[in-house]
Protein backbone atom coordinates (compact mmCIF):
# COMPACT_ATOMS: atom_id res chain seq x y z
CA UNK A 1 0.00 0.00 0.00
CA UNK A 2 0.98 3.65 -0.24
CA UNK A 3 0.12 6.50 2.08
CA UNK A 4 0.87 9.04 -0.61
CA UNK A 5 -0.31 8.13 -4.08
CA UNK A 6 0.97 11.00 -6.26
CA UNK A 7 4.11 9.00 -6.97
CA UNK A 8 6.21 12.13 -7.51
CA UNK A 9 4.37 13.21 -10.66
CA UNK A 10 5.15 16.77 -11.75
CA UNK A 11 2.45 17.30 -14.35
CA UNK A 12 0.24 20.37 -14.48
CA UNK A 13 -2.55 18.84 -12.40
CA UNK A 14 -0.04 17.73 -9.75
CA UNK A 15 1.48 21.23 -9.61
CA UNK A 16 -1.93 22.84 -9.24
CA UNK A 17 -2.80 20.42 -6.43
CA UNK A 18 0.45 21.31 -4.63
CA UNK A 19 -0.13 25.06 -5.02
CA UNK A 20 -3.69 24.92 -3.68
CA UNK A 21 -3.06 22.30 -0.99
CA UNK A 22 -2.91 24.80 1.89
CA UNK A 23 -5.57 27.15 0.57
CA UNK A 24 -8.78 25.25 -0.06
CA UNK A 25 -10.45 21.89 -0.24
CA UNK A 26 -9.26 19.64 -3.09
CA UNK A 27 -11.24 19.77 -6.33
CA UNK A 28 -12.23 16.63 -8.17
CA UNK A 29 -11.32 18.08 -11.57
CA UNK A 30 -7.66 17.78 -10.61
CA UNK A 31 -8.07 14.13 -9.59
CA UNK A 32 -9.67 12.55 -12.63
CA UNK A 33 -9.68 8.75 -12.71
CA UNK A 34 -11.47 5.84 -14.29
CA UNK A 35 -14.81 5.00 -12.74
CA UNK A 36 -13.63 1.48 -11.90
CA UNK A 37 -10.47 -0.59 -11.75
CA UNK A 38 -9.85 -4.29 -12.26
CA UNK A 39 -8.76 -5.60 -8.85
CA UNK A 40 -7.43 -8.83 -10.35
CA UNK A 41 -4.84 -6.93 -12.40
CA UNK A 42 -3.69 -4.61 -9.60
CA UNK A 43 -0.97 -6.91 -8.35
CA UNK A 44 1.43 -4.04 -7.74
CA UNK A 45 -0.70 -2.99 -4.77
CA UNK A 46 -0.09 -6.13 -2.77
CA UNK A 47 0.81 -5.23 0.81
CA UNK A 48 4.04 -6.72 2.10
CA UNK A 49 3.60 -5.83 5.75
CA UNK A 50 2.15 -7.68 8.70
CA UNK A 51 -0.61 -6.26 10.92
CA UNK A 52 2.00 -5.65 13.61
CA UNK A 53 4.17 -3.65 11.21
CA UNK A 54 1.18 -1.78 9.86
CA UNK A 55 0.13 -0.67 13.34
CA UNK A 56 3.50 1.02 13.77
CA UNK A 57 2.56 3.32 10.90
CA UNK A 58 -0.65 4.62 12.43
CA UNK A 59 0.99 7.92 13.51
CA UNK A 60 1.72 8.58 9.83
CA UNK A 61 -2.01 8.46 9.09
CA UNK A 62 -3.86 9.63 12.20
CA UNK A 63 -3.31 12.60 14.51
CA UNK A 64 -1.99 11.49 17.90
CA UNK A 65 -3.50 7.99 18.04
CA UNK A 66 -3.56 6.57 21.54
CA UNK A 67 -1.04 3.91 22.39
CA UNK A 68 -2.46 0.52 21.48
CA UNK A 69 -5.21 2.03 19.30
CA UNK A 70 -6.36 -0.03 16.33
CA UNK A 71 -8.31 0.73 13.18
CA UNK A 72 -11.75 -0.77 13.72
CA UNK A 73 -13.87 0.75 10.93
CA UNK A 74 -13.07 0.26 7.25
CA UNK A 75 -14.77 1.60 4.12
CA UNK A 76 -13.77 -0.70 1.27
CA UNK A 77 -13.77 1.17 -2.03
CA UNK A 78 -14.19 4.52 -0.31
CA UNK A 79 -14.41 6.55 -3.51
CA UNK A 80 -14.13 10.28 -2.81
CA UNK A 81 -14.30 9.79 0.94
CA UNK A 82 -17.73 11.05 1.91
CA UNK A 83 -18.44 8.12 4.19
CA UNK A 84 -14.96 8.19 5.75
CA UNK A 85 -15.44 11.84 6.72
CA UNK A 86 -18.95 11.24 8.04
CA UNK A 87 -17.96 8.17 10.06
CA UNK A 88 -15.00 9.96 11.63
CA UNK A 89 -17.34 12.65 12.94
CA UNK A 90 -20.02 10.19 14.05
CA UNK A 91 -17.48 7.97 15.84
CA UNK A 92 -14.71 10.35 17.05
CA UNK A 93 -13.22 7.70 19.36
CA UNK A 94 -12.72 5.14 16.58
CA UNK A 95 -10.09 5.01 13.85
CA UNK A 96 -11.70 5.03 10.40
CA UNK A 97 -9.78 3.97 7.30
CA UNK A 98 -10.90 4.25 3.69
CA UNK A 99 -9.42 1.82 1.18
CA UNK A 100 -9.31 2.83 -2.49
CA UNK A 101 -7.58 1.16 -5.43
CA UNK A 102 -7.45 4.23 -7.72
CA UNK A 103 -4.38 6.38 -7.06
CA UNK A 104 -5.78 9.83 -7.82
CA UNK A 105 -9.04 9.17 -5.98
CA UNK A 106 -7.12 8.01 -2.93
CA UNK A 107 -4.97 11.12 -3.05
CA UNK A 108 -8.12 13.25 -3.22
CA UNK A 109 -9.45 11.64 -0.02
CA UNK A 110 -6.13 12.14 1.75
CA UNK A 111 -6.16 15.83 0.87
CA UNK A 112 -9.81 16.11 1.84
CA UNK A 113 -8.98 14.71 5.28
CA UNK A 114 -6.06 17.08 5.69
CA UNK A 115 -8.24 20.03 4.70
CA UNK A 116 -10.84 19.08 7.32
CA UNK A 117 -8.07 18.93 9.91
CA UNK A 118 -6.67 22.34 8.98
CA UNK A 119 -10.05 24.03 8.97
CA UNK A 120 -10.96 22.62 12.39
CA UNK A 121 -7.52 22.94 13.98
CA UNK A 122 -7.33 19.18 14.26
CA UNK A 123 -10.76 18.71 15.84
CA UNK A 124 -12.24 16.92 12.81
CA UNK A 125 -10.89 13.91 10.95
CA UNK A 126 -7.96 13.33 13.29
CA UNK A 127 -9.22 9.74 13.34
CA UNK A 128 -9.66 9.35 9.56
CA UNK A 129 -7.41 8.53 6.63
CA UNK A 130 -7.33 6.69 3.30
CA UNK A 131 -4.88 4.26 1.74
CA UNK A 132 -4.35 3.05 -1.79
CA UNK A 133 -4.90 -0.67 -1.32
CA UNK A 134 -6.20 -3.62 -3.29
CA UNK A 135 -8.64 -4.78 -0.63
CA UNK A 136 -9.37 -8.04 -2.43
CA UNK A 137 -5.77 -9.15 -1.85
CA UNK A 138 -4.27 -7.32 1.11
CA UNK A 139 -6.63 -7.09 4.09
CA UNK A 140 -5.01 -9.88 6.18
CA UNK A 141 -1.70 -8.00 5.83
CA UNK A 142 -3.24 -4.96 7.51
CA UNK A 143 -5.64 -6.19 10.17
CA UNK A 144 -5.58 -8.82 12.90
CA UNK A 145 -8.12 -11.54 13.46
CA UNK A 146 -11.27 -10.09 15.03
CA UNK A 147 -9.96 -6.52 14.89
CA UNK A 148 -12.72 -4.78 12.92
CA UNK A 149 -16.09 -3.65 14.26
CA UNK A 150 -17.60 -2.34 11.03
CA UNK A 151 -16.93 -2.92 7.34
CA UNK A 152 -18.69 -0.92 4.63
CA UNK A 153 -19.19 -1.88 0.98
CA UNK A 154 -21.24 0.94 -0.50
CA UNK A 155 -22.21 0.99 -4.19
CA UNK A 156 -19.44 -1.40 -5.32
CA UNK A 157 -18.69 -2.07 -8.97
CA UNK A 158 -21.45 -4.47 -10.16
CA UNK A 159 -19.24 -6.22 -12.76
CA UNK A 160 -22.29 -7.15 -14.84
CA UNK A 161 -20.69 -9.77 -17.07
CA UNK A 162 -20.92 -13.29 -15.69
CA UNK A 163 -17.26 -13.81 -16.52
CA UNK A 164 -16.42 -10.86 -14.26
CA UNK A 165 -18.46 -11.92 -11.23
CA UNK A 166 -15.24 -13.16 -9.64
CA UNK A 167 -14.21 -9.50 -9.40
CA UNK A 168 -17.13 -8.67 -7.14
CA UNK A 169 -16.20 -7.57 -3.64
CA UNK A 170 -18.78 -9.89 -2.04
CA UNK A 171 -18.07 -13.55 -2.77
CA UNK A 172 -17.98 -16.67 -0.63
CA UNK A 173 -14.18 -16.64 -0.54
CA UNK A 174 -13.95 -12.97 0.42
CA UNK A 175 -16.69 -13.36 3.05
CA UNK A 176 -14.48 -15.97 4.71
CA UNK A 177 -11.79 -13.32 4.89
CA UNK A 178 -14.13 -10.64 6.20
CA UNK A 179 -15.42 -13.05 8.86
CA UNK A 180 -11.83 -13.62 9.96
CA UNK A 181 -11.19 -9.88 10.33
CA UNK A 182 -14.49 -8.94 11.98
CA UNK A 183 -14.94 -9.44 15.70
CA UNK A 184 -17.95 -11.49 16.79
CA UNK A 185 -20.81 -9.00 16.80
CA UNK A 186 -19.15 -6.85 14.14
CA UNK A 187 -21.29 -5.58 11.27
CA UNK A 188 -20.88 -5.70 7.50
CA UNK A 189 -22.88 -3.03 5.63
CA UNK A 190 -23.66 -3.29 1.91
CA UNK A 191 -25.83 -1.20 -0.37
CA UNK A 192 -26.28 -0.90 -4.14
CA UNK A 193 -28.74 0.57 -6.61
CA UNK A 194 -28.31 -2.48 -8.89
CA UNK A 195 -31.04 -4.99 -8.02
CA UNK A 196 -29.18 -8.01 -9.40
CA UNK A 197 -26.09 -7.14 -7.36
CA UNK A 198 -28.23 -6.57 -4.28
CA UNK A 199 -29.71 -10.06 -4.71
CA UNK A 200 -26.22 -11.48 -5.23
CA UNK A 201 -24.89 -9.94 -1.99
CA UNK A 202 -27.97 -11.05 -0.07
CA UNK A 203 -27.66 -14.64 -1.31
CA UNK A 204 -23.98 -14.89 -0.44
CA UNK A 205 -24.33 -13.31 2.98
CA UNK A 206 -27.41 -15.36 3.79
CA UNK A 207 -25.65 -18.58 2.84
CA UNK A 208 -22.54 -17.91 4.90
CA UNK A 209 -22.54 -19.68 8.29
CA UNK A 210 -20.74 -16.83 10.08
CA UNK A 211 -23.19 -14.05 9.23
CA UNK A 212 -26.79 -13.38 10.22
CA UNK A 213 -29.09 -10.65 8.97
CA UNK A 214 -29.55 -7.67 11.29
CA UNK A 215 -33.22 -7.00 12.00
CA UNK A 216 -34.94 -3.84 10.79
CA UNK A 217 -35.63 -2.89 14.40
CA UNK A 218 -31.92 -2.94 15.21
CA UNK A 219 -31.09 -1.01 12.06
CA UNK A 220 -33.46 1.76 13.08
CA UNK A 221 -31.26 2.34 16.12
CA UNK A 222 -27.95 2.15 14.25
CA UNK A 223 -26.70 5.66 13.37
CA UNK A 224 -24.31 4.27 10.75
CA UNK A 225 -27.25 2.97 8.70
CA UNK A 226 -28.42 6.52 8.08
CA UNK A 227 -25.17 7.18 6.24
CA UNK A 228 -25.51 4.32 3.76
CA UNK A 229 -27.68 6.35 1.39
CA UNK A 230 -26.49 9.87 2.22
CA UNK A 231 -22.85 9.49 3.30
CA UNK A 232 -21.40 8.91 -0.17
CA UNK A 233 -21.45 10.90 -3.37
CA UNK A 234 -22.83 7.87 -5.21
CA UNK A 235 -25.65 7.45 -2.71
CA UNK A 236 -26.57 11.12 -3.00
CA UNK A 237 -26.67 10.81 -6.80
CA UNK A 238 -28.98 7.79 -6.59
CA UNK A 239 -31.31 9.73 -4.31
CA UNK A 240 -31.34 12.76 -6.62
CA UNK A 241 -32.19 10.55 -9.58
CA UNK A 242 -34.97 8.77 -7.73
CA UNK A 243 -33.22 5.40 -7.81
CA UNK A 244 -33.94 2.41 -5.59
CA UNK A 245 -31.35 1.09 -3.15
CA UNK A 246 -30.91 -2.51 -2.03
CA UNK A 247 -29.44 -2.75 1.46
CA UNK A 248 -28.02 -5.81 3.18
CA UNK A 249 -26.60 -5.55 6.69
CA UNK A 250 -25.27 -8.63 8.45
CA UNK A 251 -23.68 -9.41 11.81
CA UNK A 252 -20.63 -11.61 12.35
CA UNK A 253 -21.65 -14.46 14.65
CA UNK A 254 -19.87 -17.27 16.44
CA UNK A 255 -19.86 -20.51 14.48
CA UNK A 256 -21.59 -22.36 17.34
CA UNK A 257 -24.44 -19.81 17.27
CA UNK A 258 -25.14 -20.64 13.63
CA UNK A 259 -25.96 -24.28 14.34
Amino acid sequence: FTTMSDGGRTGKAARVREETRDKAAPKKKFYRARAHSNPLNAGNLDATVTPEEFEQRLPEMFLHPEEGAQIDMVDVGCGFGGLVIALSKLYPNNLVLGLEIRAKVCEFVQERVRTERRRSNGKHCANAFALRVNAMKCLPNLFRKGQLKKMFFLFPDPHFKVSNHRRRVITTKLLDEYAFLLKVGGIIYTITDVEELGDWMHEHLEAHPLFEKVSDEELDDDPAVQLLETGTEEGQKVRRNGGTNHRNVYRRINYLESE
